[in-house]
């Protein structure tokens, strides 16, 4: 996978379409990938992208993306779409369906959330995949059907909990402590993290190297989750919030995502305090 199984052919004026490129990880990418590619993306309802060309409304509970990607040709299809879970499994399989026809690759933006199920340990690319909760199942079912397609036609990426100033899990943090409500926190939980900048910069990467298979795209460090939340909180400014722990164990438990045999450059990895300290700062 990766490196040593090749890489595709690099082409000027490569498509690239981004669903759920209205939302925050989708438009992080569309930002970063717009001024190298010719760049598409998807949106619900989102009333500003209606005039912009490179823009296509999409309901995906009413839909065909077919008709989408039928338009576009892309040479790229990334997936950060969010919504019903029915609705994005038969939109996955529509997709599947075109690359099996097409020259065109699937990024499909996975979570840590696949290996929920274990939790004595960090996982790795190849690990098999365990899920306990029904987000972590609809993202092992999507991931099942790509690997059904010829490895150089997929790529699935692993994230763990991403970061950045507009992220939902930010907002409901500053939220909490502005209105003086409780904060929640998992004490026992152990896990990496990422910021949305960083994982537009390692998808640029991956597209712009012709990368396939499966990557892990999380900080090589792990930290407690209670420790993380205390350290963002610091940067909002002098506030004291009451920390509601939740115990799911009384021992650790590990979520987390870490790469083993497809590694990026030094200078795209990430660090836990990095992003405390560079990518959380109060707008």
């Amino acid at each position: 996978m990766g490196e040593k199984n090749g890489r595709w052919k690099r082409e000027k004026g490569k498509k690239i379409l981004i669903l759920g490129a209205s939302g925050f990880i989708g438009n992080t990418l569309y930002k970063e990938l717009c001024n190298y590619y010719d760049t598409y993306g998807t949106y619900y309802s989102n009333k500003s992208y209606r005039d912009n060309q490179q823009f296509f409304q999409f309901d995906m509970e009413e839909d065909d993306i077919t008709r989408i990607l039928k338009k576009v040709r892309p040479d790229y299809v990334i997936s950060a779409v969010r919504g019903n879970f029915s609705s994005q499994v038969l939109a996955h399989e529509l997709i599947v369906q075109y690359l099996s026809r097409n020259k065109c690759r699937l990024f499909f933006i996975s979570s840590a959330n696949v290996f929920d199920a274990y939790s004595k340990f960090p996982s790795y690319e190849n690990d098999k995949t365990l899920s306990e909760s029904i987000y972590g199942r609809l993202k092992i079912k999507i991931e099942n059907m790509m690997m059904r397609l010829p490895m150089q036609k997929m790529g699935i990426l692993r994230v763990p909990m991403v970061f950045g100033n507009t992220s939902p899990r930010i907002k409901e943090v500053k939220a909490a402590v502005i209105n003086d409500e409780p904060v929640e926190v998992f004490p026992n939980l152990i896990i990496n993290v990422t910021n949305d900048d960083r994982l537009a910069q390692q998808v640029h990467f991956l597209i712009n190297r012709g990368k396939f298979g499966i990557y892990h795209l999380g900080s090589h460090d792990l930290i407690q989750h209670e420790e993380l939340i205390k350290e963002i909180i610091k940067r909002l400014g002098n506030y004291h919030p009451v920390l509601k722990r939740v115990y799911t164990t009384n021992e650790n438990r590990y979520l987390a995502v870490l790469p083993k045999t497809n590694r990026l450059p030094k200078n795209l990895n990430i660090s836990c305090q990095e992003i405390i300290d560079h990518h959380l700062m109060v707008d």
